[in-house]
């Protein structure tokens, strides 16, 4: 297998990767961001507060882009 060859196949499956993995994670962001500005406003520590909401989104995203990520 030629040097360039391996490159190109590196570099595929990384962005295969980003690509299946962006939308879940730019979800994940967006709700630890809200729950983020929401902490910092009421002033409320909760480190359970954090989490929840972002593995449930997280979650919620899987189920709705599998069909997606499946193709």
């Amino acid at each position: 297998m030629d040097l360039s060859i391996a490159v190109s196949l590196g570099r595929d499956a990384l962005w295969m990767a980003l690509t299946i993995a962006a939308p879940i994670l730019l979800i994940g962001l967006l709700i630890g961001l809200t729950v983020a500005f929401f902490q910092a406003v009421t002033q409320l520590q909760e480190q359970s507060l954090t989490f929840v909401p972002k593995i449930a989104a997280m979650i919620v995203a899987t189920v709705f882009f599998i069909p997606w990520i499946a193709e």
